[in-house]
């Protein structure tokens, strides 16, 4: 995972591009934590905070144009 201060430097449509790699991932680890074909079901919880972290990245820089 970047850091924020990383993601801060990317643009806007890397961004949204990024976000949406991430919910399907996101999608495709809870299938697969619900067919018990994870070894660490905690990485449900670090993907969602990724997808925080860009949404809120995100909203920031809407906000400051």
């Amino acid at each position: 995972m970047k850091k924020a201060h990383e993601l801060r430097d990317l643009p806007l449509e890397e961004l949204e591009t990024l976000e949406r790699e991430k919910s399907e991932d996101l999608m495709n680890l809870k299938i697969q934590v619900n067919m018990r074909a994870v070894d660490n079901p905690l990485q449900v919880r670090s993907a969602r905070r990724e997808i925080a972290v860009i949404k809120t990245i995100i909203t920031e820089k809407k906000a400051a144009r």
